[in-house]
């Protein structure tokens, strides 16, 4: 019986070729698009769940007080005092490690120098995570302090191959350090990336701060590996007992809590101290569209298959006849739905294999569906059921439901509610699922270019940071003569941070007229030279930048519009502030400017002159000599001062464009697969009216022969059509529409749904379906009514 069954579905599938072709074509793109989304959506699920231990994995908390007991923020910073206490008083703690946040070091064999990832670890992290190691022994590669542990690309990087065990690299030109292990290369969602991991022993031979035991410093990483049967509520008292018993008086206020680091990436986002989502809406909004585009292309089966009722109606009636039962149809329609689903599995894979390069570089990561992956294939074969049972059986139900009489005189009745037939239901919902798109496309285009063409509060043309490393810290007063002597800059100063930064946030400030004891704000902090406000060009409100004129700017403060508020100054220049017990006084309001998140309000900034603190060389390039010439004068002086280390140049306008990363892949996914989806729709719908106008050909003859006009049968056949897209336009207007204020709330600084949006997306879709319909109505319209009239 399947053998038949497959020989109907096969002469079927080749006699319909162009019913056929669109309904491969049609589910091959939403099984494409799906399985790439899907991909992607795989992707950020699995993100730190490459442990074999993941959910046990947890990453130390910090919430920060602020005004009426309530929670100001939550980050994932802690201090060096919380790991060796939880190691000691805490029994549910399998492993813990601390950790830096790591950053981009120099290392180097021989000349073949490098700036990669670096970081800083106590041993336990190699029992946390499931380091694969090619060689080394992870129960001894982190004992020595002056050892490291390289990946296997930075190994092939620095010595042209993976068998580096026991040679030695040097770490910032200063020390030696031998290899003890070589692990393979880490996935790209993980957050513990590194091209090289050092001891926490060494760590606190070169950082006085990391071996600094102190509750006050949240500059580092807590991670903890739990036993699998341990209450996580439960450890969290006990933490904050810990924490409470262990720390001074004036510091108990700073609540810690274990939160399982694999949800960090999607449910990062805290509100109160209590997870409140984060980058997981946009996930399951992916996922949406995923089965959104699929669901189109199984609703254009079902369109096709039924339109083609009348057709099949005889057949159905004939095998009724002579004994065939219900079951038996309805397992043949499903058998060529199977059929068809498998043959645009095929062409979607070829799809993905073609497009998948693309979509890698669109949104800069590296996709791949393993075809030799046992769980690849599961997903794919289930995804293949499902969209062939989907997409089969209604028309396997509707058809084989058709009376043998009935069928064999050609009498089929359409089922619907009030004169509404399923199909029309079905069309009306595709084309609300693609104008919802439309305008959900437009509104995140505007709100991109909204927060993008907000002032970021200076100006970042010809602005650009090298890091301050090797010399640079030490000899940075002769690097910024020579510089400003080969007239390649204007100006330049060094700093603790970039410009576009995040962290170093405090508390330990005060001032005069404070209504309560302590400070409940977070203050955001910059140490920074002379030329500060100068070469960035940040606007000064009041007041004057540091000077050398000044001897007594040493204790001088620059601080922001926002700060300025929060003191409660009317008069601020020449006030005192105090920060971390030292006076400092005002002497420039500078206008807040945006030096984290885009989005939102950022916290009110001081900045201090301090050139202990190095970090980030800022530069003013004169616009007086071509760029190429500035960079090349830059990069020439630079290795003058600094041989060992490369010269990293970076535009300060590509720092911030990195902060719309996230609403830029958001765009990017619904504006392409937004456009696939309207494709799709408007596929299935030229196949509906070339079998309408199929079904009409003897009616339209008569009509031609009677003197109807080409423009009356345009009109007469697409009617029909575009009423249905007019329902779907006023269905989906208002949904779209609340949908997107709903999104728009989650931004603090947010654009309008413009008017306009919604007539643009009701004309683009009407548009496009009009041209759809037109092409087949005009054809058909323009046929010989001779021709129509010989049918049948």
């Amino acid at each position: 019986m399947f053998k038949l069954n497959l020989k109907i579905a096969l002469r079927n599938l080749w006699k319909n070729k162009t019913s056929s072709f669109i309904n491969v074509i049609g589910l091959a793109i939403g099984l494409a698009a799906c399985l790439m989304l899907l991909s992607y959506v795989s992707y950020e699920w699995n993100f730190d769940k490459q442990a074999k231990n993941w959910k046990n994995v947890y990453v130390a908390m910090t919430n920060v007080p602020g005004e009426g007991n309530k929670i100001a923020g939550t980050f994932n910073g802690s201090t060096t005092a919380l790991g060796p206490l939880l190691k000691q008083n805490l029994p549910e703690a399998k492993y813990i490690a601390r950790m830096d946040y790591g950053t981009k070091s120099l290392i180097a064999n021989g000349q073949n120098s490098y700036k990669k990832n670096s970081k800083f670890a106590e041993p336990d992290i190699l029992k946390l995570y499931d380091y694969e190691f090619i060689a080394g022994d992870p129960k001894t590669a982190l004992n020595n302090p002056l050892s490291v542990i390289l990946t296997e690309s930075t190994a092939r990087t620095l010595f042209g191959t993976a068998d580096v065990l026991n040679k030695s690299v040097r770490y910032q030109d200063k020390e030696n350090l031998t290899i003890t292990g070589v692990i393979k290369d880490l996935p790209e969602n993980s957050s513990n990336r590194f091209d090289f991991l050092m001891p926490w022993s060494f760590y606190e031979i070169i950082d006085d701060s990391a071996k600094d035991l102190n509750w006050t410093n949240y500059s580092f990483v807590t991670m903890v590996s739990l036993n699998p049967d341990a209450n996580i509520e439960l450890v969290n008292r006990k933490v904050k007992d810990l924490v409470k018993a262990a720390t001074p008086q004036t510091l108990q206020s700073q609540p810690h809590f274990l939160y399982q680091a694999s949800r960090l990436h999607l449910f990062g986002k805290f509100e109160n101290g209590k997870s409140v989502g984060g980058d997981i809406e946009q996930i399951w909004l992916f996922v949406g569209l995923a089965f959104g585009i699929l669901l189109i292309a199984c609703i254009n089966f079902m369109n096709m298959a039924t339109a083609k009722s009348e057709k099949r109606s005889k057949e159905v009636g004939i095998k009724k006849t002579i004994g065939a039962n219900r079951s038996s149809l309805i397992f043949q329609f499903l058998t060529e739905s199977m059929v068809l689903t498998l043959v645009a599995v095929v062409v979607a894979i070829a799809l993905i294999e073609l497009c998948l390069p693309a979509f890698n570089s669109l949104l800069n990561i590296n996709l791949g569906i393993s075809y030799f992956n046992t769980a690849s294939w599961v997903g794919i074969l289930g995804i293949v059921i499902v969209t062939g049972l989907i997409a089969g059986s209604y028309p396997a139900f509707y058809l084989s439901a058709f009376n043998p009489i009935q069928t064999l005189k050609r009498k089929i009745s359409a089922k619907g509610f009030l004169r509404i037939s399923l199909r029309q239901v079905l069309v009306v919902g595709q084309f609300c699922f693609a104008i919802i798109l439309i305008i959900a496309t437009l509104v995140i285009y505007r709100q991109i270019q909204y927060i993008k063409n907000k002032p970021v509060g200076f100006d970042v043309n010809a602005l650009v940071e090298i890091p301050q490393d090797g010399e640079l810290k030490t000899k940075f007063e002769l690097f910024k003569s020579e510089l400003l002597k080969s007239g390649a800059i204007k100006s330049m100063y060094q700093s603790s941070v970039s410009l576009s930064h995040h962290g170093r946030n405090f508390m330990d400030i005060t001032w005069d007229g404070m209504t309560k004891p302590e400070n409940t704000i977070l203050f955001n902090q910059v140490a920074t030279s002379y030329d500060f406000i100068k070469t960035n060009g940040i606007k000064l409100l009041e007041g004057r930048d540091f000077s050398k004129n000044f001897a007594s700017d040493t204790s001088a403060l620059l601080v922001s519009a926002s700060a300025v508020k929060v003191f409660g100054y009317k008069n601020p220049i020449g006030k005192r502030v105090n920060l971390y017990g030292t006076n400092a006084y005002i002497i420039g309001v500078f206008d807040d400017y945006v030096w984290d998140s885009p989005y939102k309000s950022n916290n009110p900034q001081v900045v201090f002159l301090n050139p202990k603190q190095t970090g980030t060389i800022t530069m003013r390039l004169n616009n007086a000599n071509s760029l190429q010439s500035n960079i090349e004068t830059i990069s020439r002086i630079a290795k003058v001062f600094n041989p060992a280390y490369p010269t990293e140049i970076t535009f300060i306008n590509s720092l911030y464009q990195e902060k719309y990363k996230s609403e830029k892949t958001l765009g990017i996914l619904s504006n392409l697969f937004g456009g696939l989806a309207i494709f799709v729709s408007c596929l299935g719908l030229f196949g509906l009216v070339a079998y309408s106008a199929e079904q009409r050909t003897k009616e339209f003859g008569v009509r031609k022969v009677l003197g109807a006009s080409v423009a009356d049968l345009m009109q007469l056949l697409s009617l029909s059509f575009i009423k249905m897209i007019v329902v779907a336009i006023f269905i989906a207007v208002p949904v779209s529409y609340f949908v997107m204020n709903k999104w728009l709330d989650n931004f603090e600084f947010r654009t309008e749904i413009s008017w306009w949006i919604i007539p643009i997306a009701a004309i683009a879709t009407l548009t496009m379906a009009v041209i759809t319909v037109s092409f087949q109505a005009y054809k058909t319209a323009k046929s010989n009514p001779v021709d129509a009239l010989k049918y049948e």
